[in-house]
């Protein structure tokens, strides 16, 4: 059991029957009135987020969850297939459990959170920031724009489109934070 004062991002409860990552949290002591933490929860088997109030020392179920290394291997029909980085065994995961599909390249290191009372694997969560090379991007032409900081579709590697700045050109590496598929600088 732990606490309201024991939350931390990342964190797995019982919440409702059902398993919830902590997204964000935040304690909130008014001026009149108890104190209480307002969170945003990630429903494991759904993926949606969801808003919640709890009273300040509420006791939840904490979930036991582990987090093991995977290679990403291939993608068929059955799903996306992953291999156990220590033991070596390969597992098919679906679709719905990994946030961002588009980034994912085959040989690509990743963590999957996996349920450690009954074994299953509950969410795959990418690197942060990933490398990708342009494969294709229109040339930015000087004088384009009206405002400083406008941007071009470019896409990568594994086909995922990003928007990047007008100096970006076909053939440069960039990197691509996973969580919002956003581009965060040009790689030499």
């Amino acid at each position: 059991m732990a606490t309201t004062a024991d939350f931390r991002n990342g964190m797995c409860i019982e919440y409702n029957g059902q398993l919830f990552f902590i997204v964000q949290f935040q304690h909130v002591k008014p001026g009149k009135g108890a104190a209480f933490v307002r969170t945003k929860l990630k429903n494991v088997s759904t993926g949606k987020v969801i808003e919640n109030t709890f009273n300040a020392g509420v006791k939840v179920n904490e979930a036991r969850v582990e987090r093991r290394p995977h290679q990403f291997l291939y993608k068929d029909d059955m799903g996306y297939h992953f291999m156990n980085a220590e033991t070596f065994e390969q597992i098919p995961i679906e679709e719905s459990l990994i946030d961002n599909t588009s980034l994912l390249n085959e040989g690509m290191e990743v963590e999957v959170v996996y349920h450690a009372d009954t074994e299953t694997a509950l969410m795959v969560n990418l690197p942060t920031n990933v490398v990708f090379e342009v494969t294709y991007t229109e040339p930015g032409v000087r004088g384009d724009t009206s405002s400083t900081n406008s941007l071009k579709p470019a896409t990568v590697t594994t086909g995922a489109t990003i928007m990047v700045p007008l100096f970006i050109n076909t053939g440069d590496k960039i990197k691509i934070n996973t969580s919002d598929n956003s581009y965060v600088e040009r790689v030499k």
